[in-house]
C-alpha cells in the first residue's frame, strides 16, 4: 500500500479523487451482482495502476451472490483481489449492523466480521443504516477504528417531507464525533440534483473538517452534473464505474468524469488512455452475463417521482414475474409510495427498499392491502431495524404487530452473543472463523455451501450455450444436471432450471420453471408440452410428483408461494391456535410467515431447515382437537 494510506485530509488543490465501482457496484447494479472472480483478476495488475482513491471490490450483494448463484467463497474472492492489487485501497460497502445481510446481527459477529474484513484486505470501511439510525452504526465504525481502517460514515441520501439538508448536516456531525474519517453522501436512486449536491455539500463542508465523498447512480441522469456541482462545492472524491458498466443504473463513467475535470483545479490525473484499456477487458466480459442484463437497469426518469432506486425495480420485475403477475408492475409502483408513507419515510436502500417493495407488491397481489404481512414487515413496525424516520401510521402498525409494543433501544441489545455458540455447533462443517461468520449471516445458504464445498461440487450457475451444443432456433440443449440445462431460442441462450412439481388434478401437474432465475408456473400434462423433447428425459429421471401430500384437509398447513424453509416455529404434539406462525418461507428475496389455518395439535412436521416447497403441498399437519 502507498505510505499516504492512512491519510484523511481532501488532496492538495482540491484535486478530485475517483472510487471505481467496476468490481463492486456496477455488475450489482447492471448484471444481478453475477461478475465471477475469474474476469476480475485479468484486469487486477492496470487497475492497481491507474492510481484511484480506492476501488470498491467487496460488500453489498456480492457476499450473498457469491455463496449462492456463483458457488465461490467470499472470502477467497477478497483475499485473491488483495494479492492481484497490492497498491491501491480496496473498499467495501458495510451494511452498519446488518453487515452484508439483511437483518441485525449480535454485537460479537459485527466485530468479528469487521475484524477479519480489514486483515483479509479490506482499507475502506463505507458504513451505513438505512434508516439513518446512528445507533446501528456505533458498533461497526468503533470495530473499523480498531483495525486502523478508513471508516467512511454514510449518510442515506432521500427526498421526503421529514428529510432535510439541515437534518443531514446534523447526522454528519455527530458521525464525525463517532470517528468518521470520511462522509459518504450516499444516493442510491439518483436523486440528488445539481443544485441540491451543491447546497448540500456547501453546507457540510461549512460544519465539519473531513474528504466529503459522493455516491451516486446514473439512474434519473442527473448523476455527472451533480458530481460537478458536488466538486465544485468541495466534494473530494465521487463514485464512478469503468464506461464499459456504468450509466443507467451503475455509476457515471470513469473515464467520462475524467476528461471533464482535465485541465480545472480538479483534474484527477488519471490516464485515460490505460482506463481505455480497462474499458475494452470489461467490454467483453459484459457479454458474458447477457443473460442478466434487465430492461430495468437503463436511465429513468420516472425515478424522480417514484423515487424507486433502479435495482429495486429491477427486483420488482422478478417477483412480480415469479407469480405471473408483471402486468401488476404500474399497481405496485403506485402502492409503494402509500407504503413508504406508512412506514415513516425510510430510505428505499437495503433492506427496508426490500421491506417497503415486497410489501407493496404483496398488498397489489393479495387484491387486499396488508392481508399477508412478511416477517421483516413486522420486525420494521416493531423497530427491530431502528427508528423510522417520520411517524408511522398507527393503524398500519396495529395491523402488522396487534397490540405489541415497539421497542425503543438500539436493537442489537436485545440479541445474544453468537459467536462462541455457532462454533460449538459447526466444528465439524467448517474450516475457520470466516466459515463460522459466513453461517452467522446466511446460515441455510451457508450449510449448502459447504456440504457442496466437501463434496467437491460446487458449481455456479451457467452463463453461455457453449459452440459443440448447436445453435438451433428452438434446439440446442446441453443437458447439465438433472434438471438444468441451456437453450437456445433465436440466437439468445437461456438458463432453464425445472425448481419442482405440484400435484396432477385431471391428468395435469405444475412445474415451477426457473427461466434465467425468474419462476415461471405452467401446468401440463408433461414438461416436453414447453421445452424441448429432452426434457423428457429429464422428467422421468427426476421430476416426480411432489414426495409431500397435497394439501386437503382444513388444517393442512401450506405456503402461498414457491420458496425454501428458512425456520419452523413448532415441533410435534405442540398446541397452535389459529393464525399462529408455524413455519417461514424465504419468496421473492425476503421470509414470509406461514400461518395454521385452524387451532389444534401438531400432528406431522413434513419439511426441514432448506427444503423447497411448492404451493399445494402440506408442509405441516395440524389436527383439531
Amino acid at each position: 500500500m502507498p505510505s499516504d494510506k492512512k491519510k484523511q485530509s481532501a488532496p492538495k488543490g482540491h484535486q478530485a479523487r475517483i472510487t471505481d465501482t467496476i468490481l463492486r457496484d456496477s455488475h450489482q447494479s447492471l448484471l444481478a451482482t453475477r461478475m465471477r472472480t475469474e474476469d476480475m483478476l485479468p484486469a487486477a495488475k492496470m487497475l492497481d495502476k491507474v492510481g484511484y482513491w480506492s476501488l470498491e471490490v467487496w460488500g453489498g450483494a456480492t457476499f450473498d451472490a457469491c455463496l449462492r448463484f456463483l458457488k465461490e467463497d467470499p472470502w477467497e474472492r477478497l483475499k485473491k483481489l488483495r494479492k492481484a492489487i497490492p497498491n491501491t485501497r480496496l473498499q467495501m460497502l458495510l451494511r452498519g449492523q446488518n453487515l452484508v445481510g439483511y437483518k441485525h446481527y449480535s454485537d460479537d459477529v459485527v466485530k468479528k466480521f469487521v475484524e477479519r474484513a480489514a486483515k483479509n484486505g479490506i482499507d475502506v470501511f463505507r458504513i451505513f443504516d438505512a434508516l439513518n439510525d446512528l445507533r446501528n452504526l456505533e458498533v461497526a465504525i468503533r470495530a473499523a477504528k480498531e483495525t486502523k481502517a478508513i471508516v467512511e460514515a454514510t449518510i442515506c441520501y432521500t427526498t421526503s417531507p421529514v428529510h432535510t439538508h439541515e437534518g443531514f448536516v446534523e447526522k454528519a456531525k455527530k458521525l464525525v464525533n463517532m470517528g468518521a474519517d470520511t462522509i459518504c453522501v450516499k444516493d442510491m436512486a439518483g436523486l440528488l440534483t445539481p443544485w441540491a449536491a451543491y447546497d448540500l455539500v456547501g453546507k457540510l463542508k461549512a460544519n465539519i473538517d473531513v474528504p466529503i465523498h459522493i455516491h451516486s447512480h446514473g439512474t434519473s441522469g442527473l448523476a455527472s452534473m451533480s458530481y460537478m456541482k458536488a466538486i465544485e462545492a468541495g466534494a473530494s472524491i465521487i463514485d464512478t464505474a469503468i464506461s464499459s458498466l456504468a450509466a443507467g443504473t451503475s455509476q457515471p463513467p470513469t473515464e467520462s468524469m475524467v476528461a471533464a475535470l482535465r485541465d480545472t483545479p480538479y483534474d484527477t490525473g488519471l490516464d485515460l488512455s490505460l482506463l481505455d484499456e480497462i474499458a475494452d477487458h470489461f467490454r467483453e466480459v459484459r457479454k458474458k452475463y447477457k443473460q442478466f442484463e434487465s430492461e430495468h437497469t437503463a436511465i429513468n426518469t420516472k425515478i424522480l417521482v417514484s423515487q424507486i432506486p433502479g435495482g429495486m425495480i429491477s427486483n420488482l420485475a422478478n417477483q412480480l414475474k415469479e407469480q405471473n403477475a408483471l402486468d401488476k408492475m404500474g399497481d405496485v409502483l403506485e402502492e409503494i409510495p402509500r407504503v413508504r408513507k406508512e412506514m415513516g419515510y425510510p430510505p428505499l436502500v437495503t433492506p427496508s427498499s426490500q421491506v417497503v417493495g415486497t410489501q407493496a407488491t404483496l398488498n397489489v397481489l393479495m387484491g387486499e392491502r396488508y392481508k399477508v404481512i412478511t416477517s421483516e414487515t413486522r420486525s420494521y413496525f416493531k423497530n427491530m431495524y431502528g427508528s423510522p424516520p417520520g411517524e408511522i401510521d398507527e393503524k398500519i402498525r396495529k395491523l402488522a404487530i396487534g397490540d405489541e409494543k415497539p421497542i425503543t433501544c438500539r436493537p442489537a441489545d436485545l440479541l445474544e452473543p453468537e459467536l462462541d455458540k455457532l462454533t460449538r455447533e459447526l466444528s465439524s462443517k467448517t474450516k475457520s472463523v470466516e466459515d463460522i461468520l459466513t453461517y452467522a449471516l446466511f446460515p441455510v445458504v451457508a450449510l449448502e455451501f459447504f456440504e457442496q464445498r466437501e463434496a467437491g461440487t460446487l458449481e455456479p450457475e451457467p452463463l453461455e450455450l457453449p459452440e459443440e451444443a448447436g445453435g438451433e432456433p428452438h434446439g440446442g440443449v446441453m443437458h447439465l444436471a438433472p434438471s438444468e440445462f441451456n437453450i437456445t431460442v433465436h440466437g439468445e441462450s437461456h438458463n432453464i432450471k425445472v425448481a419442482g412439481a405440484g400435484h396432477k388434478v385431471e391428468g395435469k401437474r405444475p412445474f415451477f420453471i426457473m427461466v434465467d432465475n425468474c419462476l415461471e408456473e405452467v401446468v401440463v400434462e408433461s414438461l416436453t408440452e414447453v421445452l424441448p423433447t429432452t426434457a423428457g428425459e429429464i422428467e422421468r429421471a427426476s421430476i416426480a410428483e411432489s414426495s409431500r401430500p397435497k394439501a386437503r384437509k382444513e388444517g393442512d398447513v401450506t405456503t402461498p408461494m414457491p420458496g425454501k424453509v428458512m425456520s419452523i416455529k413448532v415441533t410435534e404434539g405442540q398446541n397452535v391456535s389459529d393464525g399462529d406462525v408455524v413455519l417461514t418461507v424465504e419468496a421473492m428475496k425476503m421470509e414470509n410467515e406461514v400461518h395454521t389455518p385452524i387451532s389444534g395439535v401438531v400432528k406431522k412436521i413434513l419439511v426441514k431447515i432448506g427444503d423447497t416447497v411448492n404451493p399445494d403441498e402440506t408442509l405441516i399437519e395440524v389436527e383439531p382437537v
